[in-house]
């Protein structure tokens, strides 16, 4: 027997606003995935790298939930959040509100899911779920992963109970909107300060405009960094453009985020945002362009070139954000 509720699927890049999507338009909340990402403060950078990591790791938005938290509190939603350590309790979990008539929200580990194209470990995925049979969960993951897509219950069960970083215990969660929710332009300047007053003021090193000067600096050894320089700098670059990013580390969803911005308020500050951020979404694409090249070629001056674009980077979001921070004066 199926159960599965009637819901817009809707076209989009990145899996955490693709599963915030579905939730909200199932609440009659319809807004865009930039906004969504900009509402939810979503920018970030974070130049990662430890003793146990094969290959340094660079995030460009905030850590897995913290979006959904964000945007929860910038909307006023009802934001019901589940984690536990039993298979079968976080069943239950996901079934009870499917059966009432609501998507469901969950964090897993990519890597089990059936229609997953590269089997990578990736604890901090985001699907909707929307459904299920006595086989299968149906779901819906971004359009690079096929939109409305189904898994095996026996492999969702596997994606949600793994552990290993960025990972949750089998987090589910649904989202309900007020009766009168505050109107989205109204939470505009207060969403962009706040991303801009961490990214300004991060407290280490490696986050913020301080981790893409750090990036600028290391991104020159990474052809000793590796034993394999051929399949790890071109899939760290292929992590920066193509994995949920939308492109350029979500630089051009934060780009097209404050565009729509500029359309509803009127301020000179957000039009230098988002003209800084237009600049640069093209050099992030252009410095995943180089290490991409540097590792297929073994060409240490291409990093020597991404280096510097990223020491470029870092002054260039350092301005946009003192900028985008003076829009409550």
């Amino acid at each position: 027997m199926t159960t599965a509720i009637d819901i817009d699927v809707g076209g989009t890049q990145h899996c955490e606003t693709t599963a915030l999507g579905v939730l909200l338009r199932h609440q009659g909340l319809d807004l865009s995935e930039p906004m969504l990402f900009g509402l939810g403060s979503g920018l970030s950078f974070i130049y990662w790298d430890s003793k146990n990591m094969g290959f340094p790791f660079l995030g460009g938005r905030v850590k897995p939930f913290d979006l959904t938290r964000n945007l929860a509190t910038s909307l006023k939603l009802d934001l019901l959040a589940q984690e536990t350590a039993s298979p079968r309790k976080a069943w239950e979990n996901v079934v009870a509100p499917i059966d009432a008539g609501h998507p469901v929200g969950l964090q897993l580990d990519s890597y089990y899911l059936d229609y997953f194209g590269s089997k990578v470990h990736f604890g901090g995925h985001f699907v909707a779920m929307y459904g299920y049979d006595d086989h299968d969960a149906y779901l819906v993951d971004t359009d690079q992963q096929g939109g409305a897509v189904s898994t095996s219950l026996a492999n969702l069960a596997q994606a949600r109970a793994a552990r290993g970083p960025m990972s949750a215990k089998h987090r589910s969660f649904t989202l309900t909107a007020p009766r009168n929710p505050p109107h989205p332009q109204s939470q505009i300047i207060p969403a962009i300060t706040a991303c801009a007053d961490a990214f300004l003021n991060p407290p280490i090193a490696n986050l913020g405009h301080r981790g893409i000067d750090k990036a600028g600096k290391l991104v020159r050894t990474w052809l000793q960094r590796t034993d394999n320089p051929q399949r790890d700098l071109p899939q760290a670059a292929l992590l920066m453009e193509k994995a949920g990013t939308g492109g350029a580390l979500f630089r051009n969803l934060y780009r097209d985020f404050l565009a729509e911005c500029t359309e509803l308020l009127d301020s000179s500050h957000l039009r230098t945002g988002h003209e800084l951020y237009s600049e640069a979404a093209t050099l992030w694409t252009a410095t995943a362009t180089l290490i991409a090249k540097a590792g297929e070629s073994g060409d240490a001056q291409c990093l020597v070139q991404a280096g510097t674009i990223l020491s470029d980077l870092s002054r260039i979001e350092h301005e946009a954000m003192q900028a985008l921070n003076r829009l409550e004066e």
